[in-house]
């Protein structure tokens, strides 16, 4: 029976799923027929496959050659399989032993005269295959450094198809990951370039402990976005997991580089207002791609001038918010991408956003309507608000301030407290503690919760809102080494609270 069988894995969004690739050898014109739910890439993958086999010194065959990739009811996108196809049709025909094939997965695409190219999602796909038992893979030699940082899976890479048909038949020799050295990630901005601002300052620093959302409004020229660019700076590195995880999605999203493979630090992502809403959590065409959401997991998300985006695409992030992870559905699947990141808004005043208050020349509707842009449960969502004022003349000639290294060891303390706190609950970060655990296992006594309260009953804030300012008291105590929050953490959370956007 002329039937060849060989494997590759279906990437869809983060999580990858084991794809099997049979070729059968039948009577009938000579052709090729895909079956199993293929895009168009996929369907191309015909053409490119028989002409890299050419290339590369084979005979294809001249017979009917029917190629199914299970399971069927996969939606099957991308050129990762070229690779397999190709194997697969050439162990039907006899040419190449089915014994490698059967314990090897296959990742990349093929160029018309034999080359391999890399492929996006090759860190989940080696992740997936070595949660499915499978202990070699093969990748393009592009591919290496990133899928070398795969523990418990034999890696090898090929630049040529001829390269993996001698080394099927146990005349060659392909590629090993050497030993993956990632650089030491710095940044270059530091906190000590910021001019006064004591206030915005200190909210940038409870929110970089307690991995909480932040606004800040105020005139241009004040700092804003230079603010919003140094906290990555004070946040922890990223543990090894958390890496695979930010890595893994800049893989799918092509954004990874040969030189740094791995991503060791929090990123910084700032799209620009004119983001769609695809572009902001994700979609696109067929499998939907990450977007600036997923990009900034375990890391920050910035948007500058927030008013100006549109509404729809600032609604959305109302559920990566909540949730953490991002969940779209498209006709080929549902694709899920992590999503759990700091959001940092910034805003002017108003439109004309002039340096002094007195010299603007909007309406009172006007700045209204500007501001009315953040609805009320986006703004919900957000733990910290600080309206930022013009810069004193007496702040050019003051001292450096406090430099991010400083800054940065107290909230690597706090966030070290709060961890041992929550790790018996699975939860590192107090953003990410639930309220009903705050309000009821973990409850404050009368005393610390009394401003809370007549906050709740004036409709001062939401209970929502009660559970975020849960949240700030409890990182306020870990800043200042304190047990538990007592009635000034609470007080002082709430005030963060309070300040309006305008």
């Amino acid at each position: 029976m002329a039937l060849g069988r060989a494997h590759s894995v279906a990437v869809r969004g983060v999580d990858g799923q084991l794809v099997e690739i049979e070729a059968y050898l039948g009577r009938g014109l000579p052709g090729v027929h895909l079956v199993g739910l293929p895009d168009t890439a996929l369907q191309e993958s015909r053409d490119r496959v028989r002409a890299a086999v050419a290339n590369s010194g084979e005979k294809w065959p001249s017979r009917r050659i029917t190629l199914a990739l299970s399971p069927a009811t996969l939606p099957k996108v991308g050129s990762v399989y070229d690779i397999a196809l190709a194997c697969a049709v050439l162990s039907a025909s006899g040419d190449v032993p089915a014994a490698a094939l059967e314990s090897t997965v296959l990742l990349g695409e093929l160029a018309l005269d034999g080359r391999i190219r890399g492929v996006r999602g090759t860190l989940p796909a080696l992740l997936a295959a070595r949660g499915a038992g499978w202990g070699r893979a093969l990748v393009p030699s592009a591919s290496l450094a990133e899928a070398g940082l795969v523990e418990g899976i034999e890696v090898l890479g090929a630049g040529t198809l001829r390269e993996v048909l001698d080394w099927l038949r146990g005349v060659g020799t392909l590629l090993r990951p050497g030993r993956t050295v990632v650089a030491e990630q710095s940044f270059a901005t530091d906190l000590d370039e910021v001019v006064g601002q004591p206030e915005a300052r200190w909210a940038l620093e409870v929110a970089a402990a307690g991995a909480h959302h932040l606004l800040l409004t105020g005139p241009p020229g004040t700092g804003k976005t230079m603010l919003a660019q140094r906290l990555p700076g004070l946040l922890p590195p990223l543990g090894d997991q958390e890496a695979l995880e930010v890595t893994a999605i800049h893989s799918v999203a092509g954004l990874l580089s040969t030189e740094q493979p791995l991503i060791t630090r929090p990123v910084f992502v700032a799209p620009h207002h004119t983001s769609s809403v695809s572009a902001l959590v994700g979609g696109g065409s067929g499998m939907a791609r990450p977007g600036a959401v997923s990009q900034a997991h375990r890391g920050v998300l910035f948007l500058d001038e927030c008013p100006e985006f549109g509404a729809r695409a600032l609604e959305a992030l109302r559920t990566p918010l909540e949730d953490g992870e991002v969940r779209i559905a498209r006709r080929d699947g549902v694709a899920r991408y992590p999503a759990r990141f700091q959001l940092v808004l910034a805003a002017n005043p108003c439109p004309c956003a002039p340096a002094r208050e007195l010299d603007c020349v909007c309406p009172p509707t006007a700045r209204r309507r500007y501001l009315g842009r953040l609805s009320g449960p986006l703004l919900d969502r957000v733990d910290l608000r600080v309206r930022m004022r013009a810069l004193a003349s007496s702040a050019l000639t003051d001292e450096a301030a406090e430099n991010s290294a400083a800054v940065r060891q107290r909230v690597a303390k706090a966030r070290v407290a709060a961890a041992r706190r929550w790790a018996a609950q699975g939860w590192r970060t107090n953003a990410e503690v639930p309220g009903p655990a705050l309000r009821q296992r973990f409850r404050l006594d009368g005393a610390a919760l009394a401003p809370l309260e007549r906050a709740l009953r004036t409709g001062e804030i939401t209970a929502r809102g009660a559970d975020r300012a849960l949240r700030v008291s409890w990182t306020l105590a870990d800043l200042a080494g304190a047990e538990r929050p007592g009635r000034v953490e609470v007080a002082s959370a709430l005030e963060f609270r309070d300040r309006r956007a305008a």
